[in-house]
Parts: C-alpha cells; structure tokens; sequence
C-alpha cells in the first residue's frame, strides 16, 4: 500500500434488499482483506429508511477497519464492493433508492478533507441515528474534528 502509517477509518454499512445480514457480512469480508483489518464492528442494527420511502427495512452497521490506504483509495475499494455486490449509484436522481449495500467513510483519522466526490468527516453523520447508535457501540470516544464532539455527544445530541 501506499503509506507507511496505519490509519484508523470507521465505515458505516446499510442493507435494505436481499439477505441484508448476508450482506453485511459479504461486504465486511471483502474490506478485511482488501482495505485493512477490522479492529470492531458494532452490532448490527435494524432501521427504517431515511429520506426515501421504502418497505424495506435496513440492517445497519459500523466497523472500525485499520489500513495504510488513502482515503481515496479506501473510497475506491469501498465503490468496487459496492460494485461487486450489484450497487449501480449511490442515488437515482438525487433521490436515494432500496440498495443491497452502502458503504460509507464515516471518519478517516481526524481528517477534514473535501474532494469532489469525498468529504470527511461524512457530512451527515451527525444527522444519523442508524449510524451514531452502531458508531456510539464501538468507539463512542471518537472525535469529530468539525464539530469538536464525541460520537456519544453527538447521538446524546440527536436524541435528547
């Protein structure tokens, strides 16, 4: 890989088609051996969609994965599993759709970075409780480097 320094990146993973636990699993399979190790992974979740209507419910996850990659390159990899695993676009005009998988770069480090087609930290994440809770289970310490907050007080935030 590219760089000398381990990085620690939490991804959040959704499933709302299929065998969604099946899913989950295929996809954390897949970034183990292609993006890092996984060091934790919450629970999985299960949540109504969110900025769609669906009849479809959503497992949710957060891991925790340690790699040496970039975050392009961690993004990359991410799209090609997503790929691999029937996903043709994040959205369909915008609009969000029933998916067999997402993968999404919550937190890369503290990094802030904005690319065309990445920004960390996720500028969402704080607006998400089937991400914060899963977030909140394995690593509630973590640090948003925008919003200078712990995921535990961010999701302390959402909810109260």
């Amino acid at each position: 890989m590219n760089d000398e320094q381990l990085h620690n990146v939490y991804l959040g993973l959704g499933s709302n088609l299929g065998d969604k636990e099946k899913n989950i699993n295929f996809a954390l399979e897949n970034i183990d051996k292609r993006i890092g190790r996984i060091a934790a992974c919450s629970a999985f979740f299960i949540t109504e969609p969110i900025g769609f209507d669906s009849k479809n419910l959503f497992v949710n996850a957060v891991c925790l994965v340690n790699t040496y990659l970039k975050p392009l390159e961690v993004l990359e990899y991410t799209q090609v599993i997503e790929r691999e695993m029937g996903r043709r676009s994040k959205s369909y005009n915008e609009v969000y759709t029933d998916r067999e998988i997402d993968i999404d770069i919550l937190l890369y480090d503290e990094e802030i970075l904005e690319y065309p087609h990445l920004i960390l930290p996720h500028p969402h994440l704080h607006e998400r409780s089937f991400v914060l809770l899963p977030f909140n289970e394995i690593a509630g310490n973590a640090y948003h480097p925008i919003l200078n907050k712990t995921i535990r007080q961010l999701l302390d935030d959402l909810i109260n």
